[in-house]
């Protein structure tokens, strides 16, 4: 899915959701890329983004460590860095089991 698609698609459901509110694509986007902002400020201080339904955003420490340059096999150290881990809600994790 890409952006737009996803902006078309939360215009379309919210519209449906509640029709008596006036909502516009442009309106969707903002909210999206104000939320990008949001999460991402949080993310760098080291908290979590609960995303309702869905799961949990949380900022995770790496440990530096040895690796291996995969094209020319040659060692290199691996700084220890932040990254960001997803961890899904027991519905989504029952609702994908096949």
């Amino acid at each position: 899915m890409t952006k737009q698609e996803l902006i078309k698609a939360v215009t379309q459901a919210l519209r449906e959701k509640h029709p008596d509110k006036d909502v516009t694509a442009v309106m969707v986007e903002a909210v999206l890329e104000t939320l990008g902002d949001v999460a991402a400020a949080e993310l760098l201080g080291g908290g979590e983004i609960p995303l309702s339904g869905l799961g949990k955003l949380k900022s995770r420490e790496i440990a530096g460590r040895q690796g291996r340059n995969p094209r020319t096999g040659e060692p290199l150290y691996i700084h220890a860095h932040r990254a960001v881990a997803f961890t899904a809600c027991k519905a989504l994790k029952e609702a994908m089991i096949p």
